[in-house]
């Protein structure tokens, strides 16, 4: 059998593209998201892709729920060989540090990193069982932000939960290295996507003027192909690492 792999926040953006990506490599496909807006269209790639798909409805920040989109996920293809951790929130409003918010902070560490850390918690207590499939390799996959060591001002709370996603990878890596499970920290500069749209016409004047060495917006599918290409196997003695998907964003300059 094929492996399956879940890919969470996949109606749209980056985990439209994993799911494709991951379809390209093999991979059947469950996709999870908090609505049904654009699923058809994450369906119809996939399965043009050569992969099935199934999809659940699924809040990652609701932590009571995650047994239910695990037993639905895993019924799907009977077992599952990734899980990539895609859904996340920005900021609501980019302001000063100073002026950050006890609600804005919350919000965004229940989701982009306590949501990550107990899904990934319920998944690996389920592939470590004695009785789950082995089908290929197998990995967690998170995707943080260079904003993991990259400060931003005006967006304090998402700096610090996408640091958080990138520590979660990393301890999960050690506690699943022996039993034959990898994770990897995917970390995107600047992706076109809905999420940045407030700024594409102000960050497309940075990139131009030469803030990345590759001089464009990195695109959904970037990064869509990096966690494929790590779920499929290509670095299989790599765990728990770091890997930059941002144009040469993070590459120390004089």
């Amino acid at each position: 059998m094929k492996p399956a792999a879940l890919v969470t926040g996949a109606r749209r953006g980056i985990g439209r593209a994993t799911c494709v990506a991951l379809a390209e490599k093999g991979f059947d496909v469950v996709g999870a998201d908090i609505s049904e807006d654009g699923v058809e269209q994450t369906r119809a790639a996939v399965l043009a892709a050569g992969g099935s798909f199934v999809f659940v409805q699924a809040d990652v920040g609701d932590v009571a729920a995650h047994g239910a989109l695990l037993d639905a996920a895993w019924s799907a293809f009977g077992g599952l060989e990734c899980l990539a951790n895609i859904a996340g929130v920005q900021v609501l409003k980019r302001q000063d540090m100073l002026e950050t918010t006890p609600d804005s902070w919350d919000r965004l560490l229940d989701i982009n990193t306590r949501g990550v850390f107990f899904l990934s918690q319920v998944l690996a207590r389920r592939m470590i069982a004695p009785d789950a499939p082995k089908r290929g390799h197998r990995s967690l996959c998170f995707v943080s932000s260079v904003n993991s060591v990259m400060a931003s001002l005006n967006r304090a709370e998402y700096c610090v939960s996408k640091a958080g996603v990138t520590m979660v990878a990393k301890l999960f890596a050690l506690r699943l290295a022996h039993e034959g499970i990898n994770t990897y920290d995917i970390q995107p500069g600047m992706i076109r996507t809905d999420m940045t749209r407030e700024v594409w016409d102000s960050y497309a004047a940075h990139i131009e003027g030469g803030l990345t060495p590759i001089r464009r917006w990195g695109e959904p599918e970037d990064i869509g192909r990096a966690i494929a290409t790590l779920a499929a196997g290509a670095m299989p003695f790599s765990t728990g690492h770091s890997f930059p998907v941002d144009g040469g964003l993070l590459m120390p300059r004089f």
